[in-house]
């Protein structure tokens, strides 16, 4: 029986040495310009979310993200080399609005694209409803 308490224990303590070290990671340092921190986050999505920018989201890997942008700040990086650094790491996908370069045509073209595509389509259905008919 005490083999099981003394593990249990291990593991209990190492559970709380995880909780504090990821309650600390998460508080950015206090030094950090606060409106170039929102207006940073505000600017980048949540890689968990996907829907929310890093300023809404409470995601623990946007937290962790929060934290290194804090830092990074804190550092003297610019926005851009910030910005820069996490795509290198996560890709265009963290941007709301990814470079347009060959890699991201699609995301760019494709929505007027298909927009247009839809309105042809409806245009010559409204304009002869017999023909699409048959």
């Amino acid at each position: 029986m005490s083999a099981r308490r003394t593990c249990a224990a291990l593991l209990l303590g190492l559970a709380a040495a995880l909780g504090a070290g990821r309650a600390g990671a998460a508080t950015p340092p206090s030094d950090v310009d606060a409106d170039r921190m929102h207006a940073l986050t505000a600017e980048l999505r949540c890689l968990v979310c996907q829907n929310e920018s890093l300023a809404d989201s409470n995601a623990p890997l946007a937290l962790d993200l929060k934290r290194e942008i804090a830092q990074r700040v804190a550092a003297g990086d610019s926005d851009a080399q910030i910005i820069e650094f996490l795509v290198e790491r996560y890709g265009d996908f963290v941007t709301y609005r990814p470079p347009l370069r060959a890699g991201t045509l699609l995301l760019w073209l494709g929505p007027p694209a298909l927009l247009l595509g839809g309105g042809l389509l409806l245009w010559r259905r409204l304009r002869d409803p017999q023909g699409a008919a048959s």
